[in-house]
């Protein structure tokens, strides 16, 4: 039984274009395979989450790490009694729009994009990718996603501003996304920031003391595994106290939900929609935590001396390739060709760009621009 505040897949605003009813799938569950079955969802296997498989092949990925969040946002969802399918759905394709190299990378096609007076969001690229790139089906462009899960792509992170973003009005932009969305920022954040910290230490970047020190939370859980553990090597002690933050902070996002929910007396999906702020949400304690973790990720692991030079390839690569084709367009594949006769040409670029995996854009780098580092 679903919760009168989650999202019913009966009362779906619907798709773009209308289709049958399946017989044993519901909408959100179409959605959430149509997703698992795009051509843009398989390249995330290629595409850098932190760590290159220069390190390891062990590391995640943006498919894998896509994969942890997809398990802790079921979780989630099915506890708070919202529409799993719906919360699935959403977290499977909530990285979608990630360019090659990470943050590294978006980071260089935005600073591109910005010397045209245009910019880079990987939300709104999904949101282009599912409407519009993927070409699957006879009856219509794109995956013909339900609006729940469209309106999740672009607004499970963030809000827009509908004077800013017109194109978007469709999207309820003045009021909150549903709980089912408002989960994924945050069980994105349980997802790495656990899965960095197990790679960091697994790379050797991070050290057990770094972490024990840097890391509050871990110290608690580390301490208690060590009176229960004493003799069990390092990594396991290191697992089970990692495994502690994890229930920690995913534990405290269902209990301090349903205690805001509670406590603002939201009993229905449109009582969501129009509250003041986001109901989803740690407590003032876990969030303390949450940004100590993140806080120390930055300082030691993502900023590391060990990284720069894959950030700074990574950034020379993107800049180079996206000169490179708006100086030499017909240089571009015949489909972005054609594509640039109807829209910008820095548009274009940054989407065919965007759309590479990390081992595709090193060899058009080095087609076009030269060998790569």
């Amino acid at each position: 039984m679903l919760a009168a505040y989650a999202v019913q897949v009966e009362h779906s605003r619907g798709r773009r274009f209308p289709e049958p009813r399946h017989p044993y799938r519901n909408d959100f569950q179409r959605d959430r395979d149509r997703v698992i079955h795009a051509r843009a969802f398989r390249r995330l296997e290629d595409k850098t989450q932190v760590f290159t498989r220069r390190y390891s092949d062990h590391f995640r990925n943006r498919l894998t790490h896509t994969i942890e969040v997809a398990q802790i946002t079921r979780t989630v969802a099915g506890a708070l009694a919202l529409n799993v399918d719906l919360a699935e759905a959403l977290a499977l394709v909530h990285d979608l729009g990630h360019p090659p190299f990470g943050h590294a990378g978006e980071k260089a096609l935005d600073a591109a994009m910005r010397e045209h007076g245009l910019f880079f969001d990987h939300n709104l690229h999904a949101l282009r990718i599912v409407e519009d790139f993927e070409q699957r089906y006879a009856a219509f462009r794109g995956l013909n996603l339900t609006f729940e899960v469209r309106e999740g792509i672009i607004k499970h992170s963030r809000d827009y501003d509908v004077a800013k973003h017109p194109e978007l009005a469709e999207y309820l932009l003045d009021q909150r996304p549903p709980l089912e969305a408002q989960l994924i920022d945050l069980t994105d954040e349980i997802g790495y920031n656990t899965a960095d910290l197990d790679d960091g230490y697994e790379a050797h970047l991070l050290t057990l003391d770094q972490i024990r020190r840097g890391v509050p939370v871990f110290e608690r859980f580390f301490r208690e595994v060590e009176r229960i553990y004493p003799d069990v090597p390092e990594k396991l002690k290191f697992n089970e106290a990692l495994k502690g933050v994890f229930n920690r902070l995913a534990g405290d996002l269902i209990t301090n939900t349903q205690t805001r929910l509670t406590h603002f007396g939201i009993t229905t999906l449109s009582e969501v929609r129009l509250h003041q702020e986001r109901l989803a949400a740690f407590s003032p304690p876990v969030e303390s935590d949450r940004r100590q973790i993140k806080e120390f990720l930055y300082d030691n692991l993502y900023y590391s001396p060990s990284l720069a030079g894959e950030k700074d390839d990574a950034e020379r690569i993107v800049k180079e390739l996206f000169t490179f084709w708006m100086t030499s367009p017909s240089a571009l594949p015949h489909y972005y060709q054609e594509k640039a006769k109807q829209e910008s040409l820095p548009r274009v670029v940054c989407d065919y760009i965007a759309g590479m995996t990390d081992h595709f854009i090193i060899e058009q780098y080095e087609k076009h621009c030269g060998e790569s580092d």
